[in-house]
């Protein structure tokens, strides 16, 4: 492609896959370093026990060991607890949770010693040899028995198991649900979900001389990863160097400071040598943070004809046992929007957060908004079967139809419009042919039965503005920077503080400057991931990082065109307003042929020899951009099942998928997030469920018994886009990553629930596995 090409909307392939496809990519398990050493970690086979004694003499004396540590011979080195940013009410508890647990193993998986030794294997060895002397306790697992007077506390000091209860709720809303005409109420349990990212997690930590440290990890937040260790460790910021290379997913589980990462950098300074540890899968099940573990009551109150007057939602939440990083804070990203897209004047949520004996919870893809989208859409299609009204005309008598809409629960949506997603969606769908064929199958009693489920959902992501995330106690901003930088023969770099782990930024990032500047995409060059290199920023989550870092390298685009004008107009001898800036060219208004590129500048800028007075050499501009909304992306999406009514078997046969995401800068990039969020929302409602047993012991720690689907288990994917641009930013872009996630899962279990509704099946718990399937068909006969 050339430079006047237009380079945003168009399907330009990923600069990063080259590099991936060859096997040339930097992974933190491929790095090594001169005198480097091995970490294991030994863990608590108990998800509470009192430690009464750890014997590490055998393996202090094992072949190739260089340091053993117990939690408590590790205590003083601490001069913080690992982190949490967010501590959503004053009067919130949130114990010390330090690397290493001294006194008392709180989750399966806690760890309670390190080994180091010179190789991986050496290292393993050794930590079966240390001995750990436990006392086992009660364990509160279930997040409503964990309330319970009795129940085992997972911190004994704390006198309960409750961390904090939230609540927001309009004025005079116990009156308006009372005045309803129809109150519906479902109670739904959503399961402990395991990430299960490409890449389990990796770090090596690298001692310097003068006490700084360089850590490289499988990370997704290396600005914010920093700055937790120097509060954990004590180490100063400008002594902390930490380096995110290629990074093989993470969907919100390498949002986290880990207890890991704090001893590698520790032990690495303490050694004197470098520290490498890589997790095992089946470590990475214990040891790595879990997502959703919901409990909600929820409920609609509406008038006869189908107006939704009230919406309720009161949640219990696991936070494990500790508060990671943002742990508290996950269910309030889904606080706002339980109402959905659908215009609901009377609105409550109460959030309960409750510590159990099991790995602490934290962002899991979509965060917060699956949890509110599966209550909604579920209880959507329970409130039309209580009217008698077709569940998507009852979705369109209650779409939020103008727009900006101030929300009851007080945000401010920016821009959309669901009738013409969901009008889309039924065009692609064809629901006439699927009803008929809905209705021959049950005439003639087939076995298998198919159905048809609904999801129309919006979220808010994007993580910003800031002055909204210190309104409602969020330690960080949401702020974003970008640096672009001219070099002197004309090609560009790009400096973002958003770091990707497979969402395209060096692709996307390149395609927003090429189109800004007039160059050519492949002549922009975008670094990230390395807090040397890009020194300010507030990474990836949240699909954060084209509405808000996008957004920022748009404006420092405009600062670089700026500059460059007046270089430009100093050389041509005209005024900066005289010259207009097309394709990469600054031309004088009206005469066309006294003109020179943006290149042609940066060139002068370069040498110096011909600036205005008092502008400094170099073509560089930095652009910090703090949004004024969060991004508002939407959709409709529909899902055909066939059920078989003998054995439970449920088979997807058809996903469809219609989202507005605003401006598109890459479709074939879109599509990529689409698909991978869709296949993990049906995960969510047909395979995934992470189940301990009563006394806290994770049952499925492979993935031999933790079900992740694969392409086999799934159909091709119908998608389409519509497109209302977010007026709150230049771009007009908003988020895609979550999107899938969030809408997926109701959709599923809708069209399997539609499937058995003439079975007189109202209910399965997720995921619908045969046997829950087969045993809700047998409890609807009797």
């Amino acid at each position: 492609m050339s430079a006047a090409d237009t380079f945003v909307g168009a399907p330009v392939k990923r600069k990063e896959d080259r590099s991936l496809l060859t096997g040339s990519g930097s992974f933190v398990d491929n790095m090594t370093a001169v005198g480097m050493v091995w970490m294991a970690v030994v863990r608590s086979p108990y998800a509470h026990a009192r430690i009464s004694g750890v014997d590490l003499e055998a393996a202090r004396t094992a072949d190739g060991v260089v340091a053993v540590f117990s939690g408590a011979e590790l205590r003083d080195t601490w001069a913080g607890s690992l982190p949490c940013a967010w501590p959503v009410t004053e009067d919130m508890k949130s114990p010390p949770h330090y690397p290493l647990a001294a006194d008392e193993a709180r989750y399966q998986g806690d760890g309670v010693a390190v080994v180091l030794a010179e190789t991986r294997a050496l290292a393993r060895d050794a930590a079966e040899l240390v001995t750990v002397d436990y006392e086992p306790l009660g364990v509160a697992i279930d997040v409503e028995r964990a309330l319970e007077v009795g129940s085992p506390l997972v911190h004994d000091d704390l006198g309960t198991n409750e961390c904090y209860v939230w609540t927001l709720a309009t004025d005079a809303f116990d009156a308006a649900l009372d005045e309803a005409d129809v109150v519906v109420t479902r109670r739904y349990r959503l399961p402990r979900l395991i990430p299960n990212a490409m890449e389990p997690r990796s770090v090596l930590a690298q001692p310097g001389a003068a006490g700084e440290v360089t850590l490289y990890s499988a990370t997704q937040i290396p600005h914010i990863l920093r700055f937790g260790l120097s509060v954990t460790t004590g180490i100063p910021e400008a002594k902390l160097r930490v380096v995110a290379p290629d990074v093989g997913g993470g969907f919100g589980s390498k949002l986290d400071v880990y207890a890991e990462e704090a001893l590698a950098v520790a032990l690495a300074l303490r050694l004197g040598r470098p520290v490498k540890w890589t997790e095992e899968r089946s470590e990475n099940y214990v040891a790595t943070i879990h997502g959703r573990d919901f409990v909600t009551d929820f409920t609609f109150g509406a008038t006869r004809d189908g107006k939704i007057t009230s919406v309720k939602a009161d949640v219990k939440a696991s936070m494990g046992a500790y508060l990671q990083l943002v742990t508290p804070g996950i269910p309030l990203l889904g606080a706002w929007i339980y109402a959905g897209p659908y215009d609901i004047p009377n609105y409550s949520v109460t959030f309960t957060g409750v510590f159990t004996n099991a790995t602490p919870t934290d962002a899991y893809r979509g965060a917060g908004r699956p949890e509110a989208t599966y209550v909604i859409e579920r209880t959507m299609d329970a409130l039309a079967a209580e009217l008698g009204i077709d569940r998507v005309e009852l979705r369109r008598r209650n779409f939020i139809t103008e727009f900006p809409n101030q929300l009851s629960s007080g945000l401010t949506i920016d821009s959309g419009d669901y009738h013409a997603s969901l009008d889309k969606l039924l065009e692609m769908l064809d629901l006439d042919a699927l009803q008929a064929d809905q209705a021959a199958r049950r005439e003639r009693g087939d076995v298998k039965q198919i159905g048809v489920g609904f999801s129309t959902y919006n979220e808010m992501c994007g993580l910003a503005p800031s002055r909204i995330l210190g309104a409602i106690r969020y330690v960080a901003g949401g702020w974003e920077s970008a640096t672009i930088r001219f070099q002197p023969l004309g090609s560009v770099q790009v400096v973002t503080g958003t770091s990707p782990h497979g969402q395209g930024h060096e692709t996307a990032w390149a395609q927003i400057v090429a189109d800004q500047l007039g160059v050519d995409v492949d002549a922009v060059e975008v670094l990230h991931g390395d807090t040397a290199v890009s020194q300010h920023g507030l990474d990836t989550y949240g699909s954060r990082s084209l509405p808000v870092g996008g957004v920022a390298l748009w404006h420092a685009s405009q600062k670089v065109i700026d500059k460059a004008r007046s270089i430009v107009a100093h050389q041509l001898e005209v005024a900066p307003d005289d010259l207009e800036f097309s394709a990469g060219t600054f031309s004088v208004k009206g005469s066309p042929d006294r003109s020179m590129t943006i290149q042609a500048a940066a060139f002068e800028a370069f040498t110096a020899h011909n600036l205005p007075d008092g502008m400094e050499p170099g073509l560089e501009e930095t652009a910090v951009y703090d949004p004024p909304n969060f991004s508002w992306p939407a959709g409709a999406h529909a899902a055909v099942v066939e059920v078989d009514t003998e054995t439970g078997d449920t088979r997807l046969v058809r996903y469809v998928a219609v989202d507005d995401v605003g401006t598109v800068v890459n479709p074939l990039i879109v599509d990529g997030q689409i698909h991978g969020g869709i296949t993990q929302g049906i995960a969510t409602a047909l395979f995934e469920e992470g189940v301990y047993d009563d006394h806290g012991n994770l049952l499925n720690t492979t993935m031999a018994t933790y079900l992740v689907p694969s392409a086999a288990e799934l159909p091709s994917f119908e998608t389409e886009l519509t497109e209302t641009k977010s007026p709150t930013n230049p771009l007009g872009v908003k988020g895609v990553g979550e999107t899938g996630t969030i809408a997926a899962a109701p959709a599923v279990v809708n069209a399997v629930l539609d499937a058995l509704s003439h079975l007189g099946v109202t209910d399965v718990q997720i995921p619908t596995s045969p046997e829950r399937v087969w045993r809700a068909i047998e409890e609807a006969r009797q």
